[in-house]
């Protein structure tokens, strides 16, 4: 990693910083392939082992498919992040660019929306890691497992971005390791005879309709989710805004590319006319695939990589993603100035940091049993401000400046926010009521802060 660092207040991005109302505070120094890495962690390479099992059922064997239409589908929210992150070289994500593309009251709905997921997601990798780990180390209580994950976490976050962007390289390293292996084997059995290359991971079998490929995006477009953590690191990189434009492009062709290619060679190991039921089965199909075809000791060393390797570079991240929205947010006043203070030496928010993290322990602890619940909570949020951060864009391109580039700042962000508006409406149940719950609480937050005398123009 390039370890050369620019002065929070020089350069093209620091001006555009001051005329937007900031001061640069925030050391510049990750470069683009740093903010790669960020991202790809965030998202995790090999996300789709996951819920293999289950799009595999729901998409009739077409998982290959559903990853790729999953990914045009998120392109275009991935887009509208790349114009914003240009104009508006600030951290915050999508609480940011809403602010700034609207105005401040629909920035802070905005924010407060994902803010619910970015509280809950450090907690769910907790219980989730603890989860497995308690399969394989069964004298440690899931509850143990939730403190180490916690702790080792913060610390990586409290000692400065360049450490975490240390650990986000080695995990990422890790991960696709194991994708490799995975994939020259899965290559070795097709040359001897075990599988064959085929095109039917692409579509649905046994006269299925192409309907099921549609009704399995919106689980697969999770697998994408978190592209937008990149955004939320403009005033640490070199080069701002142009660097975070880049980069979340970049994140968002590997993980393409990463996701299709390991679902396509899984499903060709997959025999011929397999319904896995649902359960343990369906969510452990990967694994038992990896198990049954290649060799057992494979499959425990990608459990142990799930369940520890690629979560904690992934609760690094999500922590770090957190500590900045709420960083962005109290530095506007729309959360206690006090977790807008930097720590001296390493220029982080460190107070959000210990509040997230303390957050994610207490939630972390009491969830080791509801890891299902958890899981369904954390999706509202960040469909909710991805919708937002799509009309921002019409808004401040089409509206404010008359821009001509109709595709991308007007048919693109359309696009993307009516796709997201279709996985919001299918979101769980519970997601939705905890989710206008917490909207209600923002806004009584909101009119609060109103009365206080913050200004929303």
């Amino acid at each position: 990693m390039t370890t050369t660092i620019e002065s929070p207040g020089s350069g093209e991005d620091a001006a555009r910083l001051r005329e937007l109302g900031y001061e640069p505070e925030l050391t510049r120094t990750l470069s683009v392939r740093d903010l790669v890495i960020y991202g790809l962690i965030y998202m995790v390479p090999l996300a789709p082992i996951g819920v293999f099992g289950i799009l595999y059922n729901m998409s009739a064997g077409a998982v290959a498919a559903v990853y790729m239409v999953a990914a045009v589908a998120m392109l275009f929210s991935a887009i509208s992040y790349k114009e914003m992150a240009q104009v508006f070289p600030v951290s915050g994500s999508t609480y940011s660019y809403v602010s700034l593309g609207t105005n401040r009251f629909l920035g802070f709905v905005s924010g407060w929306a994902i803010l619910l997921d970015y509280l809950l997601l450090p907690a769910l990798l907790c219980v989730l890691s603890a989860s497995a780990m308690t399969t394989i180390v069964h004298s440690v209580p899931a509850w143990m497992w939730v403190v180490f994950f916690i702790a080792v976490t913060a610390v990586t976050n409290l000692l400065g971005m360049n450490t975490t962007a240390k650990m986000n390289k080695y995990s990422l390293y890790i991960q696709l390791g194991i994708l490799a292996v995975f994939l020259c084997w899965a290559v070795v059995l097709v040359l001897q005879g075990h599988a064959h290359l085929t095109l039917d991971p692409f579509h649905p079998h046994g006269g299925a309709s192409w309907s099921v490929v549609a009704g399995a995006i919106p689980v697969a477009a999770f697998s994408f989710l978190g592209f937008d953590a990149v955004s939320t690191l403009n005033e640490e990189a070199k080069r701002g805004g142009k660097a975070v434009s880049k980069a979340t492009m970049l994140v968002m062709y590997a993980s393409t590319v990463l996701f299709v290619v390991q679902v396509y060679f899984a499903c060709i190991l997959v025999p011929s006319g397999t319904h896995y039921p649902q359960g343990a089965a369906a969510n452990n199909a990967f694994y038992d695939l990896v198990g049954d075809i290649m060799d057992s000791k494979f499959k425990m060393f990608i459990v142990l990589n799930s369940a520890l390797f690629a979560a904690m570079g992934n609760i690094v991240t999500a922590n770090s993603t957190a500590s900045r929205l709420v960083y962005s947010m109290a530095r506007d006043g729309h959360l206690p100035k006090l977790f807008a203070q930097l720590s001296g030496k390493h220029k982080v928010p460190m107070n959000a940091l210990i509040m997230i993290s303390g957050l994610a322990l207490a939630i972390g602890i009491f969830g080791v049993s509801q890891a299902g619940l958890l899981t369904t909570l954390v999706t509202f949020g960040a469909l909710l401000s991805y919708i937002m951060m799509h009309f921002s864009v019409i808004n401040h391109f089409a509206r404010r400046t008359g821009s001509r580039r109709w595709f991308t700042h007007v048919i693109s962000p359309l696009l993307g926010a009516a796709i997201l508006m279709v996985a919001l409406w299918d979101a769980d149940t519970n997601a939705k009521i905890v989710g206008i719950a917490w909207l209600a609480i923002g806004l009584g937050v909101g009119a609060y802060l109103r009365w206080k005398g913050v200004r929303w123009q």
